[in-house]
């Protein structure tokens, strides 16, 4: 009988998901554009035997320079050195399918893959925002299903790309003067409402076959999505019971999609805020909330409710007249989330600004390693995670807090590996097989 264990992701973000981990004594306001700060993180993860580490990323310059360190290296350059400082943790970078080709991004993933050896993962995001639009020379961003039917067509392309090369096709002989067998070439021809693509990749299929496919939208498109092609999903759920209903909804809609429901790992965001008593941890969630500067929360709350500047009061609730979350273009889920964690807790503007600065949504909870290790393992054993995407509060002291006082709980619970043992890919990490190349299944010929 297979053990169930914990899946843990590092999620890391610049000096820490808290926004106004900056400004804090210990923190470096330089920390988002320097290698040697992400080295540190990733080596600190791999010594708490990580599944993996997380880079978001959107193309556009994100949040407010006022508010909190703003832009980030490129993710898929960043985690190309971190394979070179790392042997085991898995590497996913955020990359989206809106403002991408599918032929250089499969290229650029089937890269860092081979350089890594099997330890990449892609998190695949559709990128909502006019400005990022923008950026990419539109007038305004595609509508929500639109952006997921590209995203579908985008996956599509990329998956045959991966397999256009058989693992065979490199024969290396020297005697014959044969390096390898055309026919064992496949290419793409791929032609689609988004995407024409012609040829086969120009990188050999690499040691997973296929990165880890991320996803994280939580709208009924970002769950059909996920259903049919994700195999990890983070996700952002506030209390137990919607936590317990996304995971077995999603289950169940992938195995309608006619794929085992154990090939999708459900990873809820947990923002831990660590202290010896939880009284020091409550202290120290309360000099991070002390450092918020409440008037960048509320533009952004503003603008993720789709109000205008001077709707909200940071001394009173949310309005009682909100727009529906169908008339929402950019992040459904989350907005939904946030209005509902208003309501349900009675919050003031200024209180959910709070709750908010530490996850954005994601769940924020300050303890012992004792009450952490409980409350993961409730979740865990209850039927609402397979694990947890960690997003540290304060970098690099909240990662150091964690794998050093909760990861061995979690290992004396015989909740979580000791160390990485013979499996070398992500995909074996988390569990899952290495995909067939399509090319040679009967289905596809």
């Amino acid at each position: 009988m297979t053990t169930r264990r914990l899946h843990l992701n590092a999620f890391l973000m610049s000096t820490g998901h808290h926004e106004a981990s900056w400004r804090l004594p210990e923190s470096d306001p330089y920390a988002h554009v320097d290698l040697r700060h992400y080295t540190r993180l990733a080596q600190t993860a791999e010594r708490g035997t990580f599944d993996s580490l997380f880079l978001a990323d959107s193309p556009q310059l994100w949040g407010e320079l006022g508010q909190r360190p703003a832009g980030a290296l490129e993710p898929l350059t960043l985690l190309t050195a971190l394979a070179t400082a790392t042997e085991h943790i898995g590497l996913i970078a955020t990359a989206s399918t809106s403002y991408n080709s599918p032929y250089n991004l499969a290229r650029r993933f089937a890269s860092l893959d081979i350089v890594s050896g099997g330890r990449a993962g892609w998190n695949i995001v559709t990128t909502a925002g006019a400005e990022a639009a923008r950026n990419f020379g539109l007038d305004h961003e595609p509508a929500h299903a639109e952006r997921y039917a590209r995203a579908a067509e985008f996956l599509d392309v990329a998956l045959k790309l991966w397999d256009s090369w058989e693992d065979d096709t490199i024969v290396a002989d020297k005697a014959a003067g044969v390096w390898g067998d055309d026919d064992k070439i496949h290419p793409a021809r791929h032609e689609g409402p988004y995407f024409r693509v012609g040829g086969a990749l120009n990188v050999p299929r690499s040691p997973q076959g296929y990165p880890l496919l991320v996803q994280a939208g939580s709208s009924a498109d970002g769950k059909a999505f996920a259903a049919r092609y994700a195999e990890a999903v983070f996700t952002a759920q506030q209390t137990l019971a919607d936590a317990q209903s996304f995971y077995a909804d999603i289950k169940d809609r992938t195995e309608r999609a006619g794929r085992h429901p154990g090939h999708l790992k459900v990873l809820p965001g947990i923002v831990p805020v660590l202290g010896s008593t939880e009284a020091e941890a409550r202290a120290a969630e309360q000099v991070l909330e002390d450092h918020i500067v409440p008037e960048h929360g509320l533009r952004r709350l503003e603008r993720l409710l789709q109000l205008a500047p001077g709707d909200l009061e940071l001394d009173r609730q949310l309005p009682a007249e909100l727009p529906p979350e169908s008339a929402v273009e950019g992040a459904k889920s989350r907005y939904t989330l946030v209005v509902e964690l208003a309501r349900r807790e009675r919050l003031t503007v200024r209180q959910l600004i709070g709750r908010l600065g530490g996850g954005r949504g994601h769940q924020t909870f300050a303890g012992t390693p004792e009450q952490i290790a409980d409350r993961i393992e409730t979740w865990f054993t209850r039927g609402a995670a397979d694990g947890f995407n960690i997003m540290p509060p304060v970098l690099p002291s909240s990662l150091d807090a964690f794998v050093d006082h909760v990861v061995p709980l979690l290992r004396a619970r015989g909740l979580f590996r000791t160390e990485y043992g013979p499996k070398r890919t992500l995909r074996e990490r988390y569990g899952l097989p290495r995909p067939a190349n399509q090319h040679l299944s009967p289905a596809f010929a």
